[in-house]
Order: C-alpha cells, then sequence, then structure tokens
C-alpha cells in the first residue's frame, strides 16, 4: 500500500473509531494531502511533531454534532492503476456524487475545484465526503 493510501484510511478508520486525533508517520506527501483536507474542512489541524525521535503527523479529524464530517474515503490511484484526468474531466468526475477529488497536479497535490479553477489535471488520488 502506498503512503496516501496508508493516509488516508487512517483518517477513515479514526473517524469510524469515532477518534479526534491521529498520528501517522511523517512524509512530505501526507503533509501536503493533510493540508488540503484541512483547507476542504475534513480535518481541523495537521502539524509535525517528533515522538521517540521520529517525526510524526497529528491530524485532529473534524467533527459536527459529534458525527466526524468524513464519512467515506474511496482510494482510486493504486499501485497497479494510475487514473489521469485533464482539467475538463474534473466537473465530471465531481459531478457523479457529493464528494471532493484530491488531485496531484504539476503544480502539487490540490482538490478537484482548485485543480479546474487553475486548469490543471493530474492523477485522481482519492475521493473523500
Amino acid at each position: 500500500m502506498n503512503k496516501v493510501s496508508d493516509f488516508v484510511v487512517r483518517i477513515k478508520n479514526a473517524s469510524l473509531a469515532k477518534r479526534r486525533k491521529l498520528l501517522v508517520p511523517y512524509c512530505n506527501i501526507n503533509k501536503k494531502v493533510g493540508q488540503v483536507l484541512v483547507k476542504e474542512g475534513f480535518l481541523e489541524s495537521i502539524k509535525e511533531s517528533v515522538i521517540d525521535n521520529k517525526k510524526v503527523l497529528e491530524a485532529v479529524i473534524r467533527y459536527e454534532r459529534r458525527n466526524p464530517v468524513l464519512t467515506d474515503i474511496a482510494i482510486i490511484a493504486k499501485p497497479s492503476l494510475h487514473v489521469y484526468t485533464k482539467f475538463s474531466g474534473i466537473p465530471e468526475i465531481q459531478r457523479r456524487g457529493k464528494h471532493t477529488i484530491i488531485i496531484s497536479t504539476s503544480k502539487g497535490i490540490m482538490s478537484g475545484k482548485e485543480a479546474y479553477k487553475k486548469g490543471l489535471g493530474g492523477e485522481v488520488l482519492f475521493k473523500i465526503w
């Protein structure tokens, strides 16, 4: 399992277990994905910490009325399957339901809405709702 998939599955499992905080191993790509999830409102915050001389990311899951904002995650990009889209294909993917897509573009990792505004396509990493 790649690092992004592991990170988002840990977030999903923590939200299902009604946990508020989550510690994951530090990785630049996980930090960038976490920052996008904070911007989109699924996480309250993400910050770097050092525990036992190891860098970790501490993510705080956002809740509304004691229920997690995040309900499910669908991982699209896998090591055996990479799904790419042009910026013109982003509205079609977004339209299929009430979810947010996270895309890895040439300008960094961002949400589908942000990539569409900037006119960028890229690899679709996962859908979150």
